[in-house]
């Protein structure tokens, strides 16, 4: 798949080169310091194709990683894989930097022996590459230790380790939601949906089996309930101001490869034995119901060709006994604007020149309220007859619930070998709305 993999700083240097093929010759190294990192007109696509060889790169820091390949490759699956790489240096060392590189040379090179070979990914986990890398290198292993190393790289479930105890077991499931939103000034939806992720971070002991229930509307229709289910420790402010039915329409989702995808198939309940630590169980994109945690209204009225007058509403559309957070409202300006005064019920309003925009923010404001700024603005004169364009006034915020009205049914653990059930384990469900791309025409 890849015929090698190249770490160069910013000056074209090569920090770490590895070749897996003997079509990939050390003139790749050249083309693509010279076509890419020292072109002359800034490079925007991530694959360059040089004398019928591809370049896949991405750039953290000072840093560029490029994988070549003569073959015709999937594009998606190789900047996966490269990001997977990101992400298993800085589990191993923390930031992907020059120096970082240069000081764990010897355990970059060891990790991609493990993870790549003959230029085909292997297991990029990084819960299984520490039990057999370690950052002095790799350590003496007996041969029972070597038999459950082999069993964990090329067994079923690779991604948890046997033998993991905790005094007390824990389950923490995070349900965060990206709102995204284009609202015209008239207050008409033009897109909306929301990208949410369910992040868990898992304490049990042994190898416990998990299940998971969501109010997605194949479950409730067929069962014809609103579903139950014990969570023990469950933060229940889950849909804000959704008054109907509590039915959440997924139209994609994807999850880790832990989860029983037949079992999912089938019974439509998502069952997995869970990675030891924090990882992502599932991604997931709806645009039907979704509750939008705030509105914006403006008004912009023109007095003249040197002054302006723009006026903000901000409402909050969810529960009374809720508080949305970390607030900020960015209302642009022209460019030929001389001076701002403003006047705001709550928060703090500043004009910054830098950014042509008037930012607003406010810590906290609870449901169902409404608040407002006003703002003058002083034009210079110019002889341009260009018209402003008038940007869209932009948000930021932190709400705790789920726009998407996603809603944990039940949770249950099950572990057969070790003196614990479901009971005995102590879960904690959060759910937090936060903003994408969320706009509003002026």
């Amino acid at each position: 798949m890849i015929g090698g993999l190249f770490v160069y700083n910013h000056k074209g240097e090569v920090l770490i080169s590895r070749v897996y093929r003997d079509d990939i010759g050390r003139n790749a190294v050249d083309a693509f310091r010279v076509n890419v990192i020292h072109a002359r007109q800034q490079v925007r696509s991530p694959v360059t194709n040089i004398a019928r060889t591809s370049f896949f790169h991405i750039k953290r820091a000072n840093v560029w990683l490029a994988a070549v390949t003569k073959q015709n490759v999937n594009a998606a699956m190789v900047f996966e894989f490269l990001l997977k790489i990101i992400e298993v240096m800085q589990s191993y060392f923390g930031k992907v930097s020059e120096e970082n590189i240069k000081n764990n040379f010897v355990l970059i090179y060891e990790l991609l022996d493990e993870i790549l070979d003959f230029g085909y990914p292997q297991n990029c986990d990084t819960g299984v590459l520490k039990t057999f890398i370690t950052q002095q290198g790799v350590k003496s292993a007996t041969k029972e230790e070597q038999a459950q190393i082999t069993s964990q790289v090329t067994g079923q479930i690779g991604w948890r380790r046997e033998g993991i105890k905790y005094r007390r077991n824990e389950l923490f499931l995070d349900v965060l939601e990206y709102v995204n939103l284009l609202m015209s000034p008239q207050g008409q939806v033009l897109s909306a949906h929301v990208a949410g992720k369910v992040v868990m971070k898992s304490y049990l002991s042994g190898m416990p089996e998990c299940k998971f229930g969501i109010n997605d509307k194949i479950v409730m229709e067929s069962k014809g309930t609103k579903g139950g289910g014990g969570l023990g420790n469950v933060n229940d402010d889950t849909t804000g101001c959704r008054a109907g039915k509590p039915v959440v329409v997924i139209d994609d989702c994807q999850f880790h490869q832990c989860v029983k995808l037949s079992k999912f198939e089938t019974e439509h309940s998502i069952s997995f034995i869970p990675p030891d630590g924090e990882f992502e169980l599932m991604r997931y994109r709806t645009t039907k119901d979704i509750s939008l945690p705030f509105r914006v209204i403006p008004l912009v009225r023109e007095v003249g060709r040197t002054k302006m007058e723009v006026k903000a509403v901000l409402k909050s559309n969810f529960k009374p006994s809720l508080l949305g957070q970390k607030i900020e409202v960015r209302v642009p300006t022209p460019l030929n604007t001389a001076g701002v005064q403003l006047i705001c019920l709550k928060g703090k309003a500043k004009y910054k020149p830098a950014e042509n925009a008037i930012i607003w923010k406010i810590k906290r404001m609870a449901g169902m309220k409404e608040t407002q700024l006003s703002a003058e603005i002083d034009l210079l004169d110019t002889d341009t007859k260009k018209k402003w364009t008038r940007p869209p006034i932009s948000m930021n915020f932190e709400v705790p619930f789920a726009p998407s009205g996603f809603k944990v049914r039940y949770l249950k653990v099950f572990e057969s070998k070790l003196n614990y059930s479901d009971h005995d384990v102590i879960k904690w469900v959060r759910y937090i709305g936060r903003s994408g791309l969320y706009e509003t025409r002026c």
